[in-house]
């Protein structure tokens, strides 16, 4: 009599990883948005009925689903630039895999955890607070990991009017509710019946309206004062990029791109475009600031250096017009401040690095600038800077940006995750930090996907990837600061409190007034 129910339970697992693969279908390259809300639905629809402990492997296996088909292509960098043997990197792979998904796990083990009988409270409060604050916590731990948040998946959708008001955050909070209440009105595994069911529909459809009319609010517009930005994709191949007899070459590549542009306001180097230390070409910085002074153009580029007491440091650095005049250590400059794990710092290193070259690539050590830094000048303008990584934390953004602010600016290199869809989703969360706070975000790479992104989210202008090109179009300065630029994550965590306060009262009048069950005959 096990054999139905242990097929049964394994046919759950498969499904559950099933719906977790469907929700990479909702993330740029595919933008098939409405496919996180079927993998939430489908994820919730499983646990409707399931203990807590088992609840905890469905979410597992849901995240194993997701985060393989999502984050694989981080196994591109892991293959070509690690220096280990493939099994080797398809288990350090797996591991990463596996830890992110103990998050949905802790969701899905959680929310059936409750001692909460309404299930209403639990799925459409309980369950988008709950979600909440588990994201927040893989956004944080371990210097977070904040990709693929669901609310990422609506760039495209009409829920992306809630990014302005609420970050991406609350699109998550909202698409969880959505969720819930699909799960209620669902023949045959939700509690709902007919006229519930019906009121649920018309809610779901409700949410999406009000969200679509979100979207036609303008919380930024448009000035009259304009830029004309160069922004240089190079195409340099990573395995070429540093070694010695390419420095040169690489140098001159750059240079000529840029001189075609000198009557550009500002021209955009990508991040690390130097292939070498900044200590060790002061020269070649000193007359590339002269040559932008001489032509009034800022030069913006990414450069790594190494200070006098060994520590490393990823910069962009600012020369040229309306700059001060260059020297060691450039003057203007952003040292990127949120590192990422294992490629510019390795956690618990004493303990990893002997295990596999993986853990000794090249300047793998990187010191973090500090959490605040002045924006970089741009011919006038103020550029906040967020380096490759960085972009993917709209808090630190937030926490940087001032009155003054005219621009976003994201250096990259993504050369590293070869043709994957790691990139795209790069531009992906790109997007969304623009539609967020109501500023253009301008987007330097080596290999793509370079792009200039306005105040509403929305690419205006963008280059191949691959192809070495140069994107010269014009930046539009905007006015007006969106509500989520002004409170930040503040209303979602008066959410959760509200939504907490809501759980504790729903569990004690379920203690004070426990349900009866009938006895059997």
């Amino acid at each position: 009599m096990k054999t139905p129910n242990l097929l049964r339970q394994s046919g759950q697992s498969l499904l559950a990883a099933a719906f977790g693969a469907t929700a990479t279908l909702a993330f740029s390259p595919f933008s098939y948005w409405p496919f996180m809300l079927v993998a939430l639905w489908g994820l919730f629809i499983l646990l409707q009925t399931a203990s807590p402990k088992r609840s905890a492997w469905l979410g597992f296996c849901w995240g194993l689903g997701q985060f393989a088909t999502g984050v694989g292509w981080v196994y591109v960098s892991i293959d070509h630039f690690g220096g280990m043997p493939a099994i080797a990197g398809l288990s350090l792979m797996a591991l990463l895999i596996v830890y992110l998904s103990l998050y949905p796990a802790l969701f899905s083990g959680l929310i059936n955890k409750l001692p909460i009988t309404q299930r209403s409270i639990k799925w459409l409060i309980l369950a988008p607070a709950l979600w909440l604050v588990i994201d927040w916590l893989r956004g944080w731990l371990f210097t977070g990991f904040p990709w693929l948040w669901p609310g990422y998946s609506q760039i495209n959708s009409p829920l992306a009017g809630i990014a302005p008001i609420l970050g991406v955050q609350g699109i998550t909070l909202v698409l969880v509710l959505l969720a819930g209440l699909v799960t209620l009105i669902t023949p045959r595994w939700g509690p709902w019946q007919s006229r519930a069911r019906l009121i649920g529909i018309g809610a779901v459809i409700s949410l999406f309206a009000v969200s679509y009319g979100l979207a036609s609010i303008q919380w930024a517009t448009k000035t009259d004062q304009q830029q004309t930005v160069s922004l240089i994709q190079g195409n340099v191949p990573q395995a070429l990029k540093w070694r010695a007899d390419q420095r040169w070459p690489t140098l001159m590549k750059y240079l000529d791109l840029t001189r075609q542009h000198w009557d550009s306001d500002v021209v955009i180097w990508p991040e690390a475009a130097i292939p070498a230390l900044e200590r060790e070409l002061p020269r070649f910085f000193s007359q590339l600031d002269q040559a932008g002074k001489n032509n009034q153009t800022t030069v913006i580029t990414g450069a790594l250096d190494q200070r006098e007491d060994g520590t490393y440091f990823n910069n962009v650095l600012a020369l040229g017009a309306q700059t001060p005049r260059y020297h060691y250590p450039a003057p203007a400059q952003y040292s990127k401040h949120h590192l990422l794990p294992f490629g510019e710092f390795v956690p618990f290193e004493s303990l990893l690095r002997p295990l596999a070259p993986f853990f000794n690539l090249p300047m793998s050590s990187f010191s973090p600038g500090s959490a605040i830094q002045p924006a970089l000048p741009a011919n006038g303008w103020e550029y906040i800077t967020a380096l490759c990584y960085e972009i993917a934390f709209p808090a630190q953004i937030r926490a940087n940006l001032t009155a003054d602010s005219d621009a976003i600016i994201t250096l990259s290199n993504d050369a590293w995750f070869g043709r994957s869809i790691g990139p795209w989703q790069h531009l992906e969360i790109a997007r969304m930090r623009a539609l967020e706070f109501g500023l253009p975000v301008i987007r330097a790479t080596n290999n793509g996907v370079t792009a200039l992104i306005d105040e509403r989210g929305q690419i205006q202008a963008s280059l191949p990837q691959f192809d070495t090109q140069v994107l010269t179009t014009q930046v539009t300065k905007t006015q007006g600061i969106t509500p989520y630029r002004q409170w930040g994550s503040g209303p979602l965590w008066i959410w959760v409190i509200i939504s907490s306060l809501i759980g504790v009262i729903a569990w004690r009048r379920t203690m004070c007034h426990p349900i009866k069950m009938p006895t059997r005959s």
